[in-house]
């Protein structure tokens, strides 16, 4: 991981949306997770969550004719005075467009088999995937997607060097009759993780992770069910986290809001107060049980 010059100008922070999409299983909740190519600009070989930045064309979208839900009820869930209802919508489309794009599920309104292999015909064949929704006449179902949490890139972030998101995170079940396949362009491999799973996998060193996907599994590994976890969603407004990041013993570190050594002192969200970067990987300071506390 390679820290921005300290020197450089301050990168532009650029609107994103990512989806942890659920589901239950035997053995407990698992969640989807797909492999950037390692040519990625960013977290390139890394496992992340479907997402992606929002595009022009996100706030293209009829809103009247393809959302179930205004863009003022849109604005509300997300919480955030500092942008407008057609902002909030073009999150919203962005978060289903990139889950569609990076791993085939679409959640749209009244979504059959025929009408799903159609999408992704018309995808395949290069139509936008506004165009398609209009083609197929479908509505997109932005009432499957929770804020769960909003991460804005700090200044000197531990990966990713001069690449900076303001990333809402939502949270969905995944959608019936549906199956997850990855691209094999953007993404090069996809599974569903239990996240103690996922985060055991990270500490092995089998597989990378950047501070929100590890920070997310540790939140969505304390609870028993994709109901529980959507509850919770619905219970509060999206956590905002703004990591700080600062170096102690030689070594870089990311604290989040609660620790002492970050400005914001309530803490926002369960999980470790701070990881340090020990080699290439990132850990609380006492080592994998700190996840769980």
């Amino acid at each position: 991981m390679q820290a921005a010059r300290p020197d450089a100008p301050p990168a532009p922070i650029r609107p994103a949306a990512t989806v942890l999409i659920c589901r239950d299983s035997a053995a407990g909740p698992e969640v989807l997770m797909i492999q950037r190519h390692a040519l990625s600009d960013v977290h390139g070989g890394s496992y992340v969550f479907p997402g992606g930045k929002v595009d022009p064309a996100d706030a293209g979208l009829d809103a009247q004719a393809r959302l179930d839900q205004e863009p003022d009820r849109l604005h509300a869930l997300l919480n955030d005075e500092d942008i407008d209802a057609a902002t909030a919508a073009a999150i919203h489309v962005a978060a289903v467009r990139e889950v569609f794009e990076e791993c085939g599920l679409l959640f749209a309104q009244g979504l059959d088999a025929e009408a799903l292999r159609q999408a992704a015909a018309l995808a395949a064949a290069g139509v936008a995937f506004n165009d398609m929704l209009g083609r197929l006449g479908l509505r997109l179902d932005t009432r499957a997607l929770r804020p769960w949490s909003r991460w804005i890139t700090p200044l000197q972030a531990l990966s990713s060097p001069g690449k900076r998101f303001d990333t809402r995170f939502f949270i969905a079940a995944a959608p019936a009759a549906q199956h997850a396949r990855h691209d094999a362009h953007e993404a090069v491999h996809s599974d569903w993780l239990q996240p103690r799973t996922a985060l055991e996998s990270y500490w092995r060193g089998d597989i990378v992770l950047a501070a929100p996907q590890i920070m997310s599994l540790a939140h969505l590994g304390r609870f028993n069910s994709v109901d529980a976890m959507l509850a919770e969603a619905d219970s509060r407004p999206p956590c905002l986290v703004r990591p700080h990041t600062f170096e102690i013993e030689g070594m870089r570190a990311t604290a989040y809001p609660g620790d002492d050594r970050h400005p914001e002192r309530i803490r926002v969200m369960p999980g470790p107060l701070r990881l340090v970067l020990r080699g290439r990987r990132l850990e609380p300071p006492d080592g994998f049980d700190g996840f769980w506390r």
